[in-house]
């Protein structure tokens, strides 16, 4: 199948809902799913039995108002409370079952999709597949959120509407009998006349409905989409206020603020008529289905013995069906956002899954990459990008346990590449490259991340803070320099923001320590630091830390005494060419 045809197969509706579903199950929450369906069922049978004799309720009622008899009144008023009970405890048990599924919904949706979306390196991976990986917040949260909630309103709707239009359409076809139409002098009996009527007056109304309101379903995508990218632009300038506030950036922030919010305008002002229009439909057919049953039935009234009872009951059957029948004209800018939001999660799953196997089936070179070994070894290592090219002088390098080796390079010769390479972030490589087991090894970027949250989780991170004991991370904050935050290990807060760069990274350094790595891996990190903080550091690794292999990559502007061997970082002109792109999913 040729890519087009493929990607043509993957938007249709079939495959998102097979794809959605699997993706339901796999996050265990399948089962008591089930047992939701099975207790919504139930209930809403018995709520469509109960309408039934409600429905029949009116015939009775009706014909003792006309006849004026109080007694049978007075007892039909009696039959309507029971009835009206009853289905006050259906409909309340309805509504706690309907939000019970959707939560599961939600939480089976987002436990599978962050699951698979923090597989190791893949939400990286995704990151650099286009715009399909932007904004995962969005799929993550609203999208899941709105999936989930439209998805059991609409199928408890559509389940219900089905089982009311086989409750009511025999009531209807049996109280049609009799109906006939005098036409060129002959008499004609219809049989099932208001059944027919009913069918054609909502096939009429969906019919419309859809040709007015399809448009919906692709704006209320691009509305998702611009929607994100707002939020995203926002939350981008809340974490670099102080950043752009240093640029006096506020004015050209201001600008792509309002272009963002410009975009999200103009694709909600044009939802905004495709719903009104969609709306002449939709209201002026619900307003005429007011008197559509009665002047339906007004002639077989008029010119039979039909009692005011009788012609109630039709009139409320006739309700029921056509209604039953309406339901994709009820909710047809409902289901074109649930479709939308089903395009948006499930093209965002399949892009999770692809990416590994896209990134491998770009054409570019793959180093050949070892993990296990005994010791660090490169061999014939040549990163290449459009932009820069990244070799070392010399080619072969080997170091054993203990070993502290710095890579040296200048501003723009590579260097973080080069550290994604080593890291198994960056895999488009030529060469050789043997490392160590990932657990022996930590890898220290340039700029240290630090965890929002309680200080004792951002220290052991990712490890639980039960992992060790908490006078284990008293001494490794006070081995770094970190001692007076030991009274606050329990506190909240955003230590991304409240410690200095140079704090973070001896923060990352009191993580090491309590991890007992064999290796680390550095990128630019001794320059982050103070020159306090630095003299500690060199300390600590020439001290207590001193077995610990190093290979730290830095341009070498301050000589460091802990690295024994200096291997130069040599940049080459890039390829001149586009970096290989992954196959992707639609962009939605």
């Amino acid at each position: 199948m040729a890519r087009g045809e493929e990607i043509a197969a993957e938007n249709r509706l079939g495959p998102q809902i097979r794809d959605t579903l699997g993706l339901f199950r796999a996050s265990g929450f399948g089962r008591r799913a089930v047992l939701l369906v099975a207790a919504l069922v139930a209930v809403i049978g018995l709520t469509a039995y109960m309408q039934i004799r409600l429905n029949a309720w009116n015939e009775p009622f009706y014909d003792a108002l006309t006849r004026k008899d109080m007694a049978a009144f007075v007892t039909q008023l009696g039959v309507f409370a029971t009835l009206a009970g009853i289905l006050l405890v259906l409909n309340v048990s309805q509504l706690w079952l309907d939000q019970t599924m959707k939560l599961t919904l939600r939480r089976g949706l987002f436990r599978a999709l962050v699951r698979d979306w923090m597989a190791p390196g893949r939400a990286l991976r995704l990151s650099r597949a286009g715009k399909i990986g932007e904004n995962p917040d969005q799929r993550l949260q609203a999208d899941i959120d709105q999936l989930a909630d439209l998805s059991a309103a609409l199928g408890i709707g559509l389940f219900q509407a089905t089982l009311l239009l086989g409750s009511f359409i025999g009531v209807l076809w049996r109280k049609s009998e009799g109906f006939t139409l005098t036409f060129a002098g002959q008499i004609h009996e219809i049989p099932g006349f208001m059944v027919w009527c009913a069918l054609f007056y909502a096939a009429a109304a969906s019919w419309l409905s859809w040709r007015v309101g399809r448009p919906l379903v692709a704006l209320r995508a691009e509305e998702s989409a611009r929607e994100a990218t707002l939020r995203f632009d926002l939350v981008r300038v809340s974490e670099a206020a102080g950043r752009i506030a240093l640029e006096r950036g506020e004015r050209a922030e201001t600008a792509r603020i309002e272009t963002s919010f410009a975009g999200v305008v103009g694709i909600v002002e044009a939802v905004i008529l495709a719903t009104a229009n969609l709306t002449w439909v939709t209201a002026g057919y619900g307003w005429f289905t007011l008197v559509a049953p009665i002047l339906v039935a007004a002639p077989f009234y008029f010119t039979s013995d039909m009692s005011i009872g009788e012609l109630m009951l039709v009139a409320g059957a006739f309700t029921q069906v056509q209604g039953s029948l309406r339901w994709f004209v009820s909710n047809f800018a409902v289901i074109a956002t649930w479709r939308a939001t089903l395009f948006r999660v499930a093209s965002f799953h399949r892009a999770i899954r692809a990416v590994d196997r896209a990134e491998a089936d770009d054409g570019a070179p793959r180093i050949d990459r070892r993990e296990g070994a005994a010791r660090i070894e490169l061999s014939g290592l040549h990163v290449v990008t459009p932009h820069v090219g990244v070799r070392l002088d010399p080619p072969e390098i080997s170091l054993a346990p203990g070993d502290r080796v710095l890579l040296q390079g200048g501003s723009g010769s590579g260097k973080t590449l080069l550290f994604d390479t080593l890291a198994g972030l960056w895999t488009r490589a030529e060469g050789r490259l043997a490392m160590p087991a990932p657990e022996r090894v930590m890898y220290m970027p340039t700029r240290a991340y630090v965890p929002p949250g309680r200080l004792d989780l951002a220290l052991c991170y990712p490890e639980p803070a039960e992992r060790y004991g908490r006078d284990d991370m008293a001494a490794a904050l006070s081995a770094t320099g970190l001692g007076h935050l030991t009274g606050s290990l329990a506190e909240e807060g955003r230590w991304d923001q409240l410690l200095s760069e140079s704090d973070k990274q001896c923060l990352v350094f009191a993580r090491a320590l309590l991890r007992g790595p064999d290796w680390l891996v550095m990128d630019d990190v001794l320059d982050q630091l103070d020159p306090e903080a630095l003299g500690r550091i060199e300390a600590l690794l020439q001290g207590q830390m001193a077995r610990i292999g190093v290979l730290g990559i830095g341009d070498g502007a301050t000589p460091s005494p802990v690295f024994g061997r200096v291997v130069e970082i040599v940049a080459e002109p890039g390829s001149g060419r586009p970096a290989p792109q992954p196959r992707r999913a639609p962009e939605s």
